[in-house]
């Protein structure tokens, strides 16, 4: 969806519209920075920004990368994207490789830029087959792609650094210049303008009229960048040639050493400096965050337009924002922990269910890669250190899985997730508990009825709706038990199952074909929405992943004459993993078949 599309729809009501958020990252320098980026993105698009960009790298540098980045932006971490494009060492065919890469990627938003001189040199110098401005390049897009892309630029409320003179000032005819072919760019083509860093909010208010005032109509989004040490804020303001108001200098000097009372200052200026903007009526915000939570998140909380622990969810699960998926609103339950593996099994698909899931059987997941297995760095330290220890028997298994579901561990290999969701803690003790008795849960919901969609525990979807779903778990258990409580299962015409083991024997009491909703929804003047299902289609799918685990995601940590691996081995050959649903959302209780053995 485009940036303007989220800005218009959100900000649409006047003076009751919603003030919306986005946030700015860059690439870092190693594959380690990189993948602590994006746990810190993960835990910031989790407060619903409008969008998040990505910068493009001084002189090209980083383009791979940032192609990369914006890519996993889109399709895991599930957040619009915009990506930086400049012209800087950019001949028209690389510019369009890019384009091409990013709407393969179902990514529709670019901020179109000159770009900074390459490293080492103190002017911009067009290549050849490249282009000299930023408006070349918004030409290039509209004429190339049409009305595809959504276009950004650059505004500058101060005027462009290179026409800023020595004393901070621009001349009232370089600014009026400056302005003036702002404009061209969005008569080009662009629609929403994001301006440079300022301290001074009202000068960048007087640069708001000035546009308005020459026929500038589209959005103009403040660049907030908040203050979190005192030497990156001397050097990114002189780079940029950033006035900054006395009063500012003033307070900084005294605390310039104390790195938490800068960034404490930090929190209180920009939001003071938002507070004022959005006075004027403005009700767009972008925070250049410098790959930093604390300070953006802080700013975001103070004004209101957070809530550390109220974080909204319009389904169960956070849709990507790939142009493809934007309709897709059902998902087989079987990966609620995993759903960066859901997506990438899933990509090719041509159309993604809305409203039913259908007959899944027409579609084809994509097969297990090492690209399933893969686990940040960070993650996979904790793994070892919470999951790989002496295993003797079968009870040491049991014991891990209980911890995790008891929030004693923070990790599991059968989740990508940071951490249960909170509706676990609802059925915590009941999951402890089977755990111990040989059925090792790797995924659960409580029943739900009629719950209000605002809940932090359960709730979901828009405002003033009811939330519903069955009770459900998933678990590994040995062949003996599942025969056991098929048997019990008799005796409760509620629950239904499906259950198989690696090599593919299934057991079950439901046809191939039953679909079972285990999560819906009813809103205001909606449809019933039902995100959630338990397919035995996509069951048998699930499966190989599920046991693939157990291997490739822990006995393989340990190593290979290790007893623990083998033990760890023993179970994966000879379990079954059981899907069970208790069907009476309303009297049901699920463990009740669990409490004799």
């Amino acid at each position: 969806m485009k940036v303007i599309e989220k800005i218009l729809e959100s900000t649409a009501a006047g003076e009751a519209g919603k003030v919306v958020f986005s946030f700015e990252f860059f690439p870092p320098k190693t594959e380690e920075g990189v993948e602590n980026l994006f746990e810190r993105m993960e835990r910031m698009v989790a407060h619903d920004p409008t969008f998040c960009d990505i910068t493009w790298g001084a002189g090209g540098s980083t383009a791979d990368l940032t192609l990369e980045i914006a890519r996993r932006m889109q399709n895991l971490v599930c957040v619009e994207t915009m990506m930086h494009l400049t012209c800087t060492n950019m001949p028209v065919e690389k510019i369009d490789h890019a384009l091409e890469t990013i709407k393969k990627d179902g990514i529709q938003n670019v901020l179109a830029l000159r770009g900074d001189p390459p490293r080492g040199q103190d002017k911009f110098v067009q290549i050849q087959g490249g282009f000299a401005c930023a408006l070349d390049l918004v030409e290039h897009i509209r004429k190339s792609y049409g009305d595809y892309f959504g276009i950004a630029v650059a505004g500058y409320p101060e005027a462009h650094p290179e026409v800023i003179e020595s004393n901070g000032l621009a001349t009232p005819e370089a600014y009026a210049k400056d302005l003036a072919y702002l404009k061209r760019k969005v008569d080009a083509g662009a629609e929403v303008i994001v301006t440079q860093l300022f301290y001074d909010v009202d000068n960048f208010l007087k640069f708001v009229n000035d546009c308005r005032q020459i026929g500038i109509t589209c959005p103009i989004v403040p660049g907030i960048m908040p203050i979190n040490n005192y030497n990156g804020f001397i050097r990114m303001t002189g780079f940029c040639k950033t006035r900054i108001p006395s009063e500012i200098t003033a307070a900084l000097e005294p605390i310039k050493d104390n790195e938490e009372a800068v960034r404490a200052y930090g929190v209180h200026l920009g939001t003071e400096m938002c507070k004022k903007i959005m006075a004027s009526g403005i009700k767009t915000l972008h925070l250049y965050t410098l790959n930093m939570e604390k300070s953006a998140l802080g700013i975001l909380t103070n004004l209101g337009l957070i809530e550390e622990t109220k974080i909204s969810r319009p389904l169960p699960w956070r849709r990507p924002t790939n142009l493809f998926r934007l309709k897709e609103d059902v998902r087989p339950i079987f990966w609620a922990n995993r759903p960066k593996s859901y997506i990438t099994r899933t990509a090719g698909w041509e159309q993604y269910p809305h409203g039913r899931w259908g007959d899944a059987s027409n579609a084809s997941y994509g097969a297990l890669t090492d690209h399933q297995f893969m686990r940040p760095r960070a993650r996979d330290k904790k793994i070892q250190e919470e999951w790989v220890v002496p295993l003797k028997k079968f009870d040491d298994i049991s014991e891990k899985f209980m911890k995790y579901c008891l929030g004693q561990l923070k990790t599991s290999p059968w989740s990508e997730l940071d951490a249960l969701q909170p509706e676990t803690k609802i059925i915590d003790e009941q999951l402890a508990s089977i755990n111990l008795k040989g059925f090792l849960t790797i995924n659960s919901q409580p029943p739900v009825n009629g719950a209000k969609s605002d809940l932090p525990t359960v709730g979901w979807g828009p405002a003033g709706g009811y939330v519903y779903q069955k009770a459900y778990v998933e678990f590994f258990c040995s062949g003996e038990k599942l025969n056991a409580l098929v048997e019990k299962t008799k005796a409760y015409p509620s629950l239904t199952y499906i259950a198989v083991n690696k090599d593919g024997n299934l057991v079950s009491n439901v046809g191939k074909n039953d679909v079972n909703a285990v999560t819906w929804g009813v809103f205001p003047a909606k449809e019933i929405i039902q995100p959630t299902v338990v397919d035995p289609a996509s069951f048998l799918i699930w499966k190989d992943e599920a046991f693939e685990i157990w291997s490739r995601g822990w006995a393989q940590l340990y190593p290979e004459d290790d007893s623990s691996r083998s033990l760890l081995q023993e179970v994966q050959n000879t379990y079954y993993l059981v899907s069970l649903v208790d069907n009476d959302y309303i009297n049901g209780n699920l463990f009740t078949v669990f409490s004799d053995f």
